[in-house]
């Protein structure tokens, strides 16, 4: 998650203004490197433990192409979620 959030901060699919709240917010749970993973971890429990658990979906656009990116689990508790969302 974190990954593919800075490829679509650097690609221009979500402002800085964003990224900033999200680094204030994760920050304040102790997790201030997590800012871009909050890009497409929604969940409150995504976000306490730090972990993908549903599946996310981003779609964006730059001057040369359209983007669509899935973010899907990778913990083992998780995979069925990830089997879901393909």
């Amino acid at each position: 998650s974190t990954t593919t959030g800075h490829l679509i901060y650097q690609c221009g699919g979500i402002d800085k203004r964003t990224i900033e709240k999200f680094e204030k917010e994760a920050a304040e749970l102790g997790k201030g490197s997590f800012k871009y993973a909050w890009v497409l971890d929604k969940l409150k429990a995504e976000r306490e433990r730090g972990i993908t658990i549903d599946i996310a979906l981003w779609k964006f656009e730059t001057p040369r192409y359209y983007v669509t990116v899935i973010d899907a689990p990778g913990h083992r508790d998780f995979i069925k979620n990830m089997i879901t969302g393909t």
